[in-house]
C-alpha cells in the first residue's frame, strides 16, 4: 500500500472536543478514552494543551505509563509569544515539559488575526512560527503545524497565508494542517486551496474543519480528494461552538467509499459504533439517535416500500452494510407499516411460517392502526407490539392478573421531600393473591418497586430487570389537565434492553401498563430459552 492512499487520523477530542459546551472528561476518563482510541487504531491522540491547566500536563504524566500499541500522543501548544525568545516562551517549554512524541503548534495565518489580536507586525509573526517549529525539530519532536484560519487568511491575501505554510516548512514542520478554523468555508473552495497548497509543498498536508456550516466532514473529504493526508477532527464531532469535523464519519467514508484507508487495521471499522458510544459515556453525553453510521437511526426502516425493497435487496435502501460499521438494522412500526414490517417482526419472533398475504397479518396490521389512532406509538415500543403481536395470535399468556392498586403521594413537612408509596394487588394464575407494598422516588418508581416485590419469589429474574428510562408525551395539551399522556420505559436486564407503550388521560395507568409490557416481555423472554 502506497503511502498516498493511506488518511492518517488525528484525533483531537481529548482536547478540541472537551471546549465542547456541556463536555467534560474527568482524568481517569481520558485516559481510558485514550485507551480506546489507541485499541481502535487511530494514528494521533492529542491529549490536550499543554500550557493550559494541570489536568491536561497530569494526563501526559499518566498517559506514559500506558502501553498504547499504535497511536501517538501529541500536545497542543502555540508558536512563541511575540518578541520573546524561544527558550523563555513558557508555552513552549510546556510542549517540552509534556513530553511527548508529537507537538502540534498552531500559529495566524489570518492578517486580520496577527494585526488585530495578536498586536504584532506580519514579520515578527513568521518568525514565530519558524522559530517555534525549528526549536522543537532540534529537541527531537515530530511537529504538525496548524495553520489556524488558513482559508480564511487565504481569501484575504494568498501570498501571506503562503509565506506562514512556508516560514512552518524552513522551520522544519512535518505535517503542514490547513484549518478552517470558524466553519465557514465551502467544499469546493477546500478543494480548489488545499489543492494549490499541495502542488506548492513538498510536506504533507493536514485538514482540520470545524461545523459551523453542517459542512465539517464533507470539508474534510474534500481535502482528502486533493492530496491531504492527515485529518485532524473528533470522535462523534462534538467541539467548539457547533462541533468539529466528526471522525466517525469520515473514518466510516474513506474506507467504505474511496480508495484509500486509515486506522491501524481497517478491519477495525466494526467497532465503529462501540467507539462512539463509549466516547459519549465518558463525555457523559447520550449518544445520537439519528448519527450517520452509528445511531440507533441509521439503518431503522419505517415505509412498507422500504422494509420490503431491504429485505429483498439490502443495498436498495442502506448505502453501507450494518455490520460493517457495528451497527443493525431495525424495523420500525407505525402508521406507515405494511405487510413486510409484521413480517420483520414475526420472523424475529420465530415465527416465520405465517404467510405475509394472511389474516393474521391484516388482522395486525388492523389492530395496529386502531391503537395508533389511540394514541400508541411502537417506534421505539418494540416490546409492546411483540406482546400485541401475540394477542392477535392468541399466543399472549398472562402471569398475572391485576386486581387493584393506590399510589400515594405525601409532603409530611414543608422542608421535607415528597414520599411516594404504592400499594399493589395481584392474582397469580394459580388464583394466588399477592399484596405488596412499595416506595420510590415517585409515585410510577413506587408502583415498580411493588410490582417487582409481588413477583419476586415468582418470578426470581425480575430482580434483574432495571428501568434505563421514562418518557412522558401529552397527546393532545389543548385539553389541558384531560389531555391523553403516553408513557414510554426503556427496560433492561443487563444483556438486553426493550421498550414498552402505554396510553391514558391518567399518567399512572399509562405507567402501569408501560410496566407490565415490560415485565411480561421479559418473562417471555425467559421461557423462550
Amino acid at each position: 500500500m502506497s503511502a498516498e492512499s493511506k488518511v492518517f487520523i488525528y484525533d483531537t477530542t481529548l482536547r478540541d472536543g472537551a471546549q465542547a459546551e456541556g463536555v467534560t472528561f474527568s482524568p481517569a476518563s481520558k485516559i481510558q478514552v485514550a485507551k480506546m482510541l489507541d485499541s481502535f487504531g487511530v494514528d494521533y491522540i492529542e491529549g490536550g494543551y499543554a500550557a493550559s491547566n494541570p489536568k491536561d500536563m497530569a494526563f501526559f504524566k499518566e498517559i506514559k505509563k500506558e502501553n498504547l500499541k499504535h497511536a501517538r500522543v501529541a500536545a497542543f501548544g502555540s508558536t512563541r509569544r511575540a518578541h520573546v525568545k524561544i527558550e523563555d516562551d513558557k508555552g513552549t517549554l510546556a510542549l517540552l515539559e509534556a513530553d511527548t512524541e508529537v507537538c502540534t503548534i498552531f500559529g495566524k495565518t489570518w492578517l486580520l488575526h496577527v494585526i488585530e489580536v495578536l498586536k504584532t507586525t506580519p514579520e515578527e509573526n513568521l518568525l514565530m512560527i519558524e522559530d517555534t517549529c525549528r526549536f522543537l525539530k532540534e529537541h527531537g519532536k515530530e511537529v504538525i503545524y496548524d495553520a489556524e484560519h488558513f482559508f480564511d487568511g487565504y481569501r484575504d491575501s494568498p501570498e501571506y497565508a503562503l509565506q506562514t505554510l512556508e516560514a512552518a516548512t524552513r522551520g522544519g514542520a512535518d505535517v503542514l494542517v490547513l484549518c478552517d478554523t470558524n466553519g465557514g468555508r465551502l467544499p469546493h473552495e477546500v478543494y480548489e486551496i488545499t489543492s494549490l497548497v499541495r502542488n506548492r509543498f513538498k510536506v504533507s498536508i493536514g485538514i482540520h474543519t470545524h461545523n459551523d456550516s453542517e459542512l465539517g466532514v464533507a470539508n474534510a473529504l474534500e481535502a482528502v480528494r486533493a492530496g491531504a493526508v492527515q485529518v485532524q477532527g473528533t470522535m462523534n464531532g462534538f467541539g467548539e461552538r457547533c462541533g468539529n469535523c466528526n471522525l466517525v464519519s469520515v473514518i466510516a467514508n474513506v474506507i467504505c467509499k474511496t480508495e484509500k484507508t486509515c486506522l491501524a487495521d481497517p478491519k477495525n471499522l466494526k467497532n465503529l459504533k462501540q467507539v462512539s458510544q463509549y466516547v459519549n459515556e465518558q463525555a457523559n453525553l447520550r449518544d445520537n439517535q439519528r448519527a450517520a453510521f452509528v445511531g440507533e437511526s441509521a439503518f431503522a426502516h419505517k415505509a412498507g416500500m422500504h422494509v420490503d425493497g431491504v429485505r429483498k435487496v439490502s443495498q436498495s435502501f442502506e448505502h453501507v452494510s450494518p455490520d460493517s460499521v457495528g451497527n443493525t438494522r431495525r424495523i420500525l412500526i407505525s402508521e406507515l407499516s405494511g405487510a413486510s414490517n409484521v413480517m420483520e417482526k414475526l420472523i424475529e419472533m420465530g415465527l416465520d411460517n405465517i404467510d405475509r398475504k394472511s389474516p393474521e397479518v391484516r388482522e395486525i396490521l388492523q389492530t395496529m392502526e386502531k391503537m395508533e389512532k389511540g394514541g400508541y406509538v411502537y417506534e421505539a415500543a418494540d416490546a409492546s407490539f411483540k406482546m400485541l403481536i401475540k394477542k392477535v395470535l392468541k399466543e399472549h399468556k398472562s402471569f398475572f392478573e391485576l386486581e387493584g392498586f393506590r399510589v400515594i403521594v405525601e409532603k409530611r413537612r414543608k422542608d421535607d421531600p415528597c414520599v411516594s408509596e404504592a400499594t399493589l394487588k395481584l392474582k397469580l394464575n394459580d388464583q394466588k393473591k399477592v399484596f405488596t407494598v412499595g416506595e420510590g422516588d415517585g409515585p410510577v418508581d413506587a408502583l415498580n418497586m411493588a410490582l417487582r416485590h409481588a413477583l419476586a419469589e415468582f418470578y426470581p429474574s425480575i430482580a434483574d430487570v432495571q428501568l434505563a428510562d421514562y418518557r412522558v408525551s401529552i397527546l393532545d395539551p389543548e385539553e389541558a389537565t384531560a389531555a391523553k399522556t403516553r408513557v414510554h420505559i426503556e427496560s433492561t436486564d443487563g444483556k438486553q434492553s426493550w421498550g414498552t407503550v402505554g396510553v391514558s388521560e391518567n399518567i399512572i395507568e399509562a405507567s402501569w401498563e408501560a410496566l407490565v409490557d415490560g415485565v411480561e416481555y421479559k418473562l417471555f423472554l425467559d421461557e423462550e430459552k
